[in-house]
Parts: C-alpha cells; structure tokens; sequence
C-alpha cells in the first residue's frame, strides 16, 4: 500500500508543475507539437524512443530546476549570492538538457524534412 501511495503522491506532483509551471506548459506544448510531428513522419521505433526520452529528459530536470529554486527561496527569500548560484547552475541543467533535446530533434526531422 506504500508505494501505491507514493505513486499517487508522485502523480500529484506531476499535476501541481503541469498546473503552476510556465516553463513545464510550453515545454509541454512543444511536446505535443514534436508527437504530432512524430505521427505525421511516420518516425521509427528507435527514433520515438529518443524522442520520448528527451522529452522526458527536459521535462524532469526542469521538474528539479523547479524544486531547487522552490527549496532556495524558502531558504533565503532575499537575494543571496550563494542562492543566486544555486539557481544559475539548475537553469544552466535544464538548458543542457534543452540543448541535447534540440540536437536529438534535429537528428530525427532534419532527413525527414529535407
């Protein structure tokens, strides 16, 4: 029953940065708009895998870009330079994520579209 429970708290989270996260919503949109591109190609098995794991990628560490300047904030409200630190390196991850996401992307529709 614990991990039930725990699944259903994880899902919750996952509602919570789907509803309260500007950043997760257009990330989800270009997620939507990459999976009808996906269907509209006719991509491979091997090329929705890696699709689906970069968006997958993108979408989780914004998830803990997200947390870690929640956890800051509450920690130390007012500007900080450590804090400001802490925030820089979580956007920088996501922003590496997007970068591989991007590049993965144009792998796949590059042949596709040219």
């Amino acid at each position: 029953m614990g991990r039930l429970r725990g699944c259903g708290y994880a899902f919750k989270g996952a509602v919570l940065l789907l509803k309260t996260e500007p950043s997760i919503q257009v990330q989800t949109g270009i997620a939507i708009v990459m999976t009808v591109l996906g269907f509209y190609f006719d991509i491979s098995s091997t090329e929705w895998m890696l699709q689906i794991f970069a968006i997958g990628l993108v979408m989780s560490i914004e998830g803990l870009n997200t947390t870690a300047e929640a956890i800051a904030d509450f920690i130390h409200p007012d500007f900080h330079d450590k804090i400001g630190f802490i925030k820089d390196v979580a956007a920088g991850a996501v922003f590496i994520a997007a970068i591989t996401a991007i590049i993965i992307g144009a792998i796949i529709y590059i042949p596709y579209i040219f």
